[in-house]
């Protein structure tokens, strides 16, 4: 049986949406504040999360950022393309505006969790740095950084190895699958790149050559 968490503030809304998901045949745990939702998701591990932004204590968005490897539909009355923009690229799978139609919700709900379950890859961490293969995002110290297609394979290949040297060949090999069209002598350009957008956001240097082999993930 799959659990699903809600964190929302407001009780009535709470109440209705544990009600419609045991209805469905899931289990339901609940939170009412930032807070108590970090605590909780430290205690357990939900399948999946519906999480509202505004709450006491800490914020939707501050406890979507200590979420990972679950994923996280955002249950808000915000509107705004710009929100749904940055909450998509900060880690939510989605982004449902209240109010909400039920069977739609619980439509959203079973995608998610079908395509959890078929083995989508986990979010990647090292130090400052996550990518959320399941999103196609990337953020350094939580701020998103937008990029090409090449960069985002590339930076997915060093975060799975970090702090390990990575000989060029191996690299273009290991990110042919996505990106066919990268060659040797364009590799050094799509690394460059990737090193000074990820040095624009946290002011300093990342990826790190090393003499005659290729690179590595310097943290």
């Amino acid at each position: 049986m799959k659990t699903i968490a809600v964190i929302d503030d407001d009780i009535h809304i709470g109440n209705f949406l544990e009600e419609l998901l045991r209805q469905e045949g899931y289990e339901v745990l609940r939170a009412y504040s930032g807070t108590e939702a970090v605590l909780l998701l430290e205690r357990h591990r939900p399948d999946l999360v519906l999480l509202d932004l505004m709450m006491p204590g800490l914020s939707g968005e501050e406890v979507l950022g200590r979420i990972s490897g679950v994923p996280v539909v955002v249950l808000s009355a915000k509107a705004g393309v710009e929100d749904k923009v940055k909450l998509l690229l900060d880690g939510a799978v989605d982004y449902v505006t209240k109010p909400f139609d039920s069977r739609e919700l619980l439509a959203r709900i079973t995608v998610h969790l079908r395509a959890a379950a078929a083995g989508l890859p986990a979010v990647l961490e090292a130090g400052p740095l996550r990518l959320d293969p399941a999103a196609h995002s990337a953020a350094v110290e939580g701020i998103p950084v937008r990029l090409t297609k090449t960069e985002y394979a590339i930076l997915k290949l060093f975060l799975q190895n970090p702090g390990q040297a990575i000989a060029k060949s191996v690299i273009l090999d290991r990110i042919s699958a996505d990106t066919p069209d990268c060659t040797e002598s364009s590799l050094k350009i799509h690394v460059s790149n990737l090193r000074k957008k990820l040095r624009d956001v946290a002011g300093r240097d990342f990826l790190e050559s090393v003499w005659g082999i290729g690179f590595k993930l310097n943290l």
